[in-house]
């Protein structure tokens, strides 16, 4: 058995932190590991674990630059600026439905990507990424390596954002594949998470164990066997969730 300190600010950070005006983004504490797209497009940054797996999806369905990258990272002054040009140009109406709030978009983790099919006007707030044709192998592919589609028409009202058939947020494998069967969006998965106390009960999946850990203290240690491979993240609201595999070899075949 091997110890593991979980700490409060990891409530902040990860893969799986859920951010929305009821949850803004915490600036204070960063963890950025952005790297461009590729050489084409070297201002459109993602974080470097989700690139990897992007660029994956995208060869293994030969988009053939098909499929263009239009937003990725953005610093809070990117947000802010954006959010007040749309303003003026679309109207407060406009902006509510498909602009988040600074502080409140995904864009300022680098774990979301709006994504277009190539065309010679793209709009970048709403690019086209129609649900038929190479788009549609896309979202079929991508979460199998850990991508949603996270802004769907049917739960528009639980994320109160508008259907964004463009944005694509990565949460990580298995947590894209669960939810993609559970046909969970993100808020309802954070909660849905809450039911696997570590030590309580646990969410099985394939050769996944995954559990949530409620932070109300500063420090919490856990236990582990000493063959278990280790994930954590947060979800940005109480606590932390620990996803575990015992043999790393397995993840290929899945």
């Amino acid at each position: 058995m091997k110890k593991i300190l979980l700490k409060k600010e990891y409530v902040y950070l990860g893969n799986l932190i859920l951010v929305n005006r009821k949850h803004p983004l915490q600036e204070k504490i960063k963890s950025y590991n952005l790297q461009p797209f590729n050489e084409l497009y070297t201002k459109i940054l993602l974080d470097y674990n989700a690139n990897l797996e992007l660029h994956k999806v995208l060869n293994e369905i030969n988009s053939k630059n098909n499929i263009v990258p239009v937003s990725g990272y953005r610093s809070l002054d990117e947000q802010e600026e954006l959010y007040r040009n749309s303003i003026k140009e679309n109207g407060e109406e406009f902006t509510k439905k498909y602009v988040a709030y600074p502080n409140c978009s995904e864009h300022q983790t680098g774990l979301a990507i709006d994504l277009g099919l190539a065309q010679e006007n793209i709009d970048y707030i709403r690019p086209s990424f129609p649900y038929t044709g190479i788009c549609e192998a896309f979202r079929k592919k991508s979460v199998e390596s850990g991508f949603i589609e996270r802004y769907k028409k049917e739960k528009e009202n639980i994320t109160h954002i508008s259907s964004e058939e463009w944005h694509f947020r990565y949460v990580g494998y298995p947590h894209s594949k669960i939810m993609s069967e559970m046909n969970f969006c993100l808020e309802e998965y954070i909660d849905y998470l809450r039911k696997f106390k570590l030590g309580q009960n646990t969410l099985s999946f394939k050769e996944y164990e995954i559990n949530f850990v409620k932070m109300n203290e500063d420090i919490k240690e856990i236990s582990i066997e000493d063959n278990e491979v280790l994930t954590i993240s947060g979800n940005n609201v109480d606590g932390v969730i620990i996803t575990k595999i015992s043999n790393l070899s397995q993840r290929k075949g899945k």
